[in-house]
């Protein structure tokens, strides 16, 4: 309930600041993408900037994290393998030194 309110009070006002960032930043700005021209209010433009940096982030966090779940995935069957070597050594019947 606590987390729900927090972010729809976190969402009110992220949209609340981008209003005034587009009310104090009136215009347009022109993008040349090297395959097309785009004409663009400033506050579409920083917030198509922000998008395409959060995704570029979360691309990049994606790529880290599958690499920790593939090495979770091997040490958990390196201590699978282990454990069954130890119950094996367990099983075995003590020898008399002599």
């Amino acid at each position: 309930m606590i987390r729900t309110l927090i972010f729809v009070v976190l969402l009110i006002i992220v949209v609340l600041l981008a209003a005034v960032f587009a009310w104090l930043n009136p215009g347009s700005v022109q993008l040349n993408l090297a395959f097309a021209e785009v004409d663009l209010e400033k506050s579409q433009a920083f917030a198509l900037t922000l998008a395409v940096g959060w995704i570029f982030g979360a691309l990049s966090a994606t790529v880290l994290v599958l690499k920790l779940l593939r090495e979770r995935r091997r040490l958990r069957k390196e201590a699978r393998l282990a454990e069954a070597e130890a119950d094996n050594l367990r099983s075995l019947p003590l020898r008399d030194g002599g």
